[in-house]
């Protein structure tokens, strides 16, 4: 591998099928990304194993083995000073510059806490956030946080915009991206002290954002906004909610359909449609989370995903390594002071 390679570092014994899943999201990703290089942490007799159903793969990959990985069920105390580990081998690849980003679909809270002591914060970014994108009925927005900080300030929601902003100007190709901040009703005196501070933030940075006020969470499918900030314990649960619902309403069309006869006989009318609507929100084309406001790009993948899945991390990933994205968060948030701006604002509540 040259100095000039894109290459990605990928925990090889995170989640639920490993190395499998890996080693078959690796081959299925090459096809749409043959210049990409491969570092595989973990079990090297494991990892080889599944290799050998793929021969391809040995010339753009490195195995590199690990003698421990983390469980799902370790705390992130517990592992987070384990240098032994293939998630922790697998982060510092990229604090060492020997890879653009890391994959992993194993433990996320000691993602987040192994990312965030081997690669650091960015500078005046208080707290990274859990990104990713998700669909609505006009295409797709970016949501942050969504799960990373279960108790957010001002300051740190602030933050969420300005980089939720980049990353939907890079991922979806948005000029100028509307913001939102996920409230429990639209009006200006709906929520809590710091959604307020929040917003008044938001509208005061230099950087003229887009910022469309708040936006309740049975609004998000409708496509109202680009970009939806919130604190990572309602985030994290108004996620966990969309998936539950769209897994009921999926449930119920197949029940329906084989309990009525004329659904039966329609069927055939309804399958290209259903199709359709399968290929647009099936998780695994949105598969990839990630850790926004670090110096490097961290990406969790979903645990139970399979190779399909596993694939579109790292495609995502590769994306936001060529957009160079994590200094397009340095240089734009170099410019903010929203320690000094929260101090302006709360002088004027007081």
């Amino acid at each position: 591998m040259t100095e000039n390679d894109l290459v990605i570092s990928l925990d090889a014994m995170g989640g639920d099928y490993s190395p499998r899943v890996v080693v078959e999201g690796v081959a299925i990703a090459h096809k749409n990304n043959p210049d990409i290089k491969f570092l595989l942490f973990g079990d090297e007799t494991k990892v080889n194993e599944e290799m050998k159903r793929f021969p391809q793969l040995k010339s753009f990959c490195r195995v590199i083995h690990a003698p421990e990985c983390v469980r799902n069920e370790d705390k992130p105390s517990q592992v987070i000073r384990n240098k032994n580990t293939s998630m922790y081998m697998a982060i510092d690849a990229v604090r060492q510059g020997n890879a653009q980003a890391i994959i992993s679909a194993g433990n996320t809270g000691a993602l987040m806490a192994i990312s965030k002591m081997i690669l650091k914060t960015i500078q005046k970014v208080h707290r990274p956030a859990i990104c990713t994108n998700i669909p609505h009925k006009n295409g797709m927005c970016v949501m942050l946080d969504l799960g990373a900080n279960t108790e957010c300030n001002a300051v740190n929601l602030a933050e969420f915009a300005i980089i939720g902003n980049i990353l939907a100007r890079h991922t979806l190709g948005i000029e100028r991206p509307k913001i939102a901040l996920l409230n429990i009703g639209a009006e200006e005196m709906k929520g809590r002290e710091e959604i307020h501070q929040a917003a008044k933030m938001i509208k005061s940075t230099h950087l003229d954002l887009n910022f469309i006020g708040y936006i309740e969470p049975h609004q998000i499918g409708e496509g109202y906004a680009d970009v939806i900030v919130s604190d990572g314990f309602t985030g994290n649960i108004a996620l966990k909610t969309m998936e539950g619902t769209a897994k009921l309403v999926g449930g119920m069309l197949k029940t329906t359909i084989k309990k009525s006869v004329m659904a039966k006989i329609g069927l055939p009318f309804l399958i290209p449609v259903i199709l359709k609507l399968k290929k647009t929100m099936d998780p695994r084309k949105y598969n990839g989370a990630m850790f926004v406001g670090l110096n490097g790009l961290s990406v969790k993948s979903h645990g139970g995903t399979d190779a399909l899945g596993y694939s579109y991390a790292i495609d995502n990933a590769s994306k936001l390594v060529r957009q160079n994205f994590v200094q397009t968060i340095r240089d734009e948030i170099e410019h903010v002071d929203l320690d000094e701006l929260s101090q302006d604002i709360l002088y004027d509540v007081y």
